[in-house]
């Protein structure tokens, strides 16, 4: 039978599409400035890392000119020949107004030693820290979280007990001094053990293609990519532990169990997704050091990539090529922690109210 409105349900219907829409628009401009204002405060914190990055780097003693011309005669008039073309003789206000207009453009400045911008060295060493960093950031993230799950579901038991033993006992282990370890056994063999890796480098060098190529670099990434995954899957291990711990007592847990699921369903859709939110901000901030690698494994294995280049840029000290890689090093964590406050509202739509 067919039914006909009124004014008076027409006028309902409106307020209850308005009321429908009500919330959404709240949400909407909640999640709009609390974007807003994470947005300023990186902003407000990578234009500190600029501040820092400049006046740090220039309490570090040794000269930059000094340095470079170490072991050529070089005469009072080339040393102040060679201040005034890399402009440390200005003043340190204007060398600070300088470098940050120059920054704000994307112009990080020209290295010293090796008299090319900062910004093109950085582009030629990023893919070999970004294959590095990035293999080992998703392995032991992954792994942490796996383990982590299993340890907290499990607490109490022996392989609780195991994995937090070793996760923290590796944990506590300087990465250089395992990667010499890793590099005395696997690479030069000691005892019934053979050199099984290359001491060091990214490739052999001696013109592979194709698939040959490929299977040499990962032979040279096994090393170092376990030594990063060793020191580094404990921290995710244990936040996701306890995080889980933390869920495991919620009255939904118990309601979810008496509904009759299996606990296989209850861990995986139920507690662990409520548990991921802490875990998220750590396994951002591993992304974020993606960028900046890792100098004191890079440097063990002579790994051409940015962790390398900070070494030797550090050692001049090389003032322009320092900074330049603090910012970059710096603006990927600011990012990564943008992006994760970014997708908490998403996860849990109480963050951000």
């Amino acid at each position: 039978m067919a039914t006909t409105s009124t004014p008076a349900d027409a006028v309902r219907a409106g307020q209850a599409r308005a009321a429908d829409g009500a919330p959404r628009t709240g949400a909407s401009s909640g999640y709009l400035r609390h974007a807003a204002g994470k947005l300023g405060g990186a902003l407000v914190s990578l234009f500190a890392v600029l501040v820092t990055s400049f006046f740090l780097f220039r309490i570090i003693p040794g000269d930059p000119v000094k340095a470079m011309t170490h072991g050529v005669p070089t005469s009072a008039e080339q040393l102040a020949t060679l201040r005034r073309q890399f402009g440390l003789d200005l003043p340190l206000w204007q060398q600070f107004t300088d470098y940050c207009a120059k920054a704000l453009t994307g112009d990080l400045g020209t290295s010293f030693q090796f008299r090319a911008p900062v910004g093109e060295l950085i582009w030629e060493k990023l893919p070999a820290t970004l294959l590095l960093t990035g293999v080992a950031v998703v392995v032991y993230s992954a792994l942490g979280l796996w383990l982590g799950t299993r340890s907290a579901w499990r607490h109490g038991g022996l392989g609780d007990k195991l994995n937090t033993g070793i996760a923290l006992t590796l944990w506590s282990v300087p990465s250089f001094w395992l990667g010499l370890l890793l590099i005395i056994v696997f690479s030069v063999g000691t005892g019934p053990v053979p050199g099984l890796f290359p001491t060091g480098g990214m490739e052999s060098g001696t013109g592979e293609t194709g698939l040959a190529y490929v299977l040499d670099v990962a032979h040279h990434l096994v090393l170092p990519v376990v030594t990063l995954v060793a020191v580094g899957y404990a921290q995710t291990l244990l936040v996701m532990r306890s995080s889980l711990l933390d869920e495991m007592g919620g009255d939904y847990l118990t309601t979810a169990r008496a509904k009759g699921l299996r606990d296989d369903v209850v861990r995986r859709k139920h507690a662990v997704p409520n548990a991921l939110l802490p875990t998220v901000t750590m396994i951002f901030i591993n992304l974020g050091h993606v960028a900046a690698g890792s100098i004191l494994v890079e440097t063990v294995f002579s790994w051409p990539g940015l962790g390398g280049l900070f070494y030797q840029a550090l050692s001049v000290p090389d003032l322009p090529l320092v900074q330049g890689l603090f910012v970059v090093f710096a603006g990927a964590m600011i990012l990564m922690n943008l992006l994760a406050d970014l997708l908490y509202p998403l996860l849990d739509p109480r963050v951000g109210r």
